[in-house]
C-alpha cells in the first residue's frame, strides 16, 4: 500500500465523517434555511466522495456521476431558495 492509497483512505473517512454533521442540521436545523443550507454542504460532501471513490477505485464512470450530482444539487438548491424566498420556484 503505497502514500497515495492511504491519503485517499484518509480523504475517504474525512469526507464520510463530514457528512454526519450536514445529515444532523438537515434533520434537526430551527429553520428552513439551514435545512436548505445544509442539503447544499451535503451534496457538496457526495460529490467529494463519488469522486475520491472515482480515484480509489480507477473509474471514469464515477466522475460522470459526480457531475450529475452536482448539477442535480445546484439546481435543487436554486429551487429551494427561490421557494423560500418568494414563495415560487417558477413565475
Amino acid at each position: 500500500m503505497n502514500l497515495i492509497d492511504l491519503a485517499l483512505d484518509f480523504a475517504l473517512g474525512a469526507v464520510a465523517l463530514a457528512l454526519l454533521p450536514c445529515a444532523w442540521r438537515l434533520l434537526r436545523g430551527p429553520e428552513a434555511v439551514d435545512r436548505v443550507l445544509a442539503l447544499d454542504t451535503l451534496y457538496i460532501n457526495a460529490v467529494a466522495l463519488v469522486i475520491l471513490l472515482g480515484l480509489r477505485w480507477r473509474s471514469a464512470l464515477l466522475f460522470e456521476a459526480a457531475l450529475i450530482v452536482a448539477m442535480l444539487g445546484f439546481v435543487s438548491t436554486v429551487a429551494l431558495a427561490r421557494y423560500l424566498s418568494r414563495g415560487d420556484v417558477i413565475e
